[in-house]
């Protein structure tokens, strides 16, 4: 076992060393209780409202510029913070101006009860970092969007987004990226963290960040019980609202060969430590059809730590991760030590929360079979936005649908999420994959309304037999999201407006099922 060392970051323009605290410590608790910095809030303390908003920056592949995300400190541990450098609120301006977010927020009237202010400065941080790099400035939804993660309970939003329209118009005020990138530089020459520190129940706690796939999965083999932990966006609230203590830690983040996207004209392979912010934007740029179960997919700040291997190995029957992959066939890379299997996705959820991982396994990689936007049709393609004609002169047509609904539009749990995938050959159904989360106590294919959708013309008379189909295949519970008769009816309601959208006479255009297309752009204050 390699010897303990320090939890080594930067924080205020300094190197800081951590020896002496509990492994589950969060950032936010560091930062109020030990490094007296209080600007940055307490609300929710589970990754929702965005008040503890901080940003972290971290060397890019190359080693040469930042990356900068912002997340929640609330549900970030310490250890997570090894090797990079975190920013907060009292990193903006000076004692003698203000930054151009700072000063935005103030000409437009963007702070009352002042609670929510620094987190929503820190997610304006981030964006202002971000545009100002690439020579952009966002639109006000782009600006909705990226605030999605901060809730504000008094001012209310349109002052927020004056502020961030606003805060462009000043001169450039961008970070001094040289000296951090000087500073994590030299904490890359560090070795692999392994932390070791008394937990809050007083015994001896582990924390381990190996940085190669084979020091990862030796030693997860030989420490099975180990928790993993990817981006604590789940398991910070075992810790914040349970009270849980997790034994052993092993972090994937800093296993590289995890975080790796690749590319090929028919499939994607997404390392299972590669962030949800990432994966869900190479899974869009080939399947448009799920951009908006992206945009409210939790939070950019969770989307920014959460990962998608952690997502779908975590199985709940609430995540939006699941039925996307389930419909778009992914399978499963599992790895136990030098061994390597693959599973489909589907085949992977036993029960409410039980898997088929075996002791000392870890998911390596989802691997997403994909059309290729760019082949010439051919026989075995298919085209999601419209059809390609096959070797035998018939057409074959797929279409791919995401809808979640959810009692608040963004950044919030799915009471259920449907997502419909359908090929019809000369308007006959020949393969077709309707997968439901919150319908049971995993997510699963409707299996039951697929038969009765197989092999029959894709027309009225058939979509309502599939959505009857449906209590066959889902017996939903009642909770404090939904009725079950309230999920009931809303999936048999998808069913058919999955049909209204995909019929081959007059197929109802997506922006007339949008609530956002019919209201008026807001105005922004001058």
């Amino acid at each position: 076992m390699t010897v303990s060392r320090p939890i080594r970051f930067v924080h205020q323009g300094r190197l800081q060393s951590v020896t002496d605290l509990a492994p589950t410590t969060t950032v936010l608790q560091y930062l109020r209780e030990q490094a007296h910095c209080a600007g940055t809030k307490e609300g929710c303390a589970e990754g929702d409202c965005g008040a503890c908003t901080v940003v972290v920056a971290s060397l890019d592949q190359g080693g040469q510029g930042l990356s900068l995300r912002n997340v929640n400190a609330c549900i970030q541990f310490l250890p997570m913070l090894d090797g990079q450098a975190l920013l907060t609120v009292e990193d903006l301006g000076s004692s003698t101006a203000l930054h151009p977010v700072q000063q935005a927020l103030v000409d437009c009237h963007g702070s009352q009860c002042g609670f929510c202010t620094p987190g929503f400065a820190m997610t304006m941080q981030a964006l202002y970092e971000r545009h100002q790099a690439d020579g952009t400035r966002p639109t006000r939804q782009q600006l909705a969007d990226d605030l999605a993660g901060n809730l504000c309970r008094c001012t209310g939003y349109r002052p927020l987004l004056d502020a961030g329209e606003r805060m462009f118009d000043a001169p450039p005020q961008t970070l001094d990226r040289a000296p951090l990138i000087a500073a994590l530089r030299t904490l890359r020459e560090d070795p692999p963290l392994h932390y070791e520190a008394h937990a809050r129940d007083g015994a001896t706690q582990h924390v381990f960040a190996p940085h190669s796939l084979e020091a990862f999965a030796e030693l997860r083999e030989r420490l099975p019980q180990a928790r993993l932990v990817a981006g604590a966006t789940d398991v910070g609230l075992w810790v914040n609202k349970q009270h849980r203590e997790l034994g052993d830690v092993i972090l994937t983040a800093r296993v590289e060969a995890l975080r790796q996207i690749e590319a090929t004209p028919t499939a994607l392979r997404i390392g299972a430590a590669v962030p949800l912010e990432e994966a869900w934007r190479a899974l869009t740029a080939r399947e448009p059809a799920l951009r908006e179960l992206w945009l409210r997919f939790a939070s950019p700040p969770v989307r920014h730590a959460g990962t998608l291997g952690g997502n779908l190995a975590n199985g709940s029957p609430i995540g939006d991760g699941a039925p996307a992959m389930i419909a778009l066939d992914a399978q499963l890379v599992l790895r136990r030590g030098t061994q390597s299997r693959r599973l489909p996705l589907e085949a992977f959820y036993l029960d409410y929360m039980k898997n088929a991982l075996q002791p000392g396994e870890f998911v390596e990689a989802i691997e997403v079979p994909l059309r290729d936007p760019d082949a010439a049709p051919h026989a075995s393609t298919v085209d999601s936005a419209g059809g390609s004609a096959n070797a035998g002169g018939t057409t074959a047509v797929t279409t791919l649908r995401a809808y979640k609904i959810s009692k608040r539009y963004d950044s919030d749990i799915s009471a259920v999420c449907a997502v419909l995938k359908l090929t019809t050959t000369q308007g006959v159904v020949s393969d077709v994959r309707f997968v439901f989360g919150g319908m049971a106590g995993i997510v699963k294919r409707a299996a039951h309304a697929e038969a009765v959708v197989r092999g029959r013309r894709w027309d009225e008379a058939t979509q309502a037999a599939a959505a009857a189909a449906l209590s066959d295949d889902f017996q939903p519970l009642t909770d404090l999201r939904a009725s079950a008769d309230y999920r009931s009816r809303v999936a048999a309601n998808l069913i058919r407006r999955f049909w209204l959208e995909t019929r081959e006479d007059d197929p109802l255009d997506t922006a007339a099922t949008s609530v956002w297309q019919v209201i008026p752009p807001q105005r922004s204050v001058a």
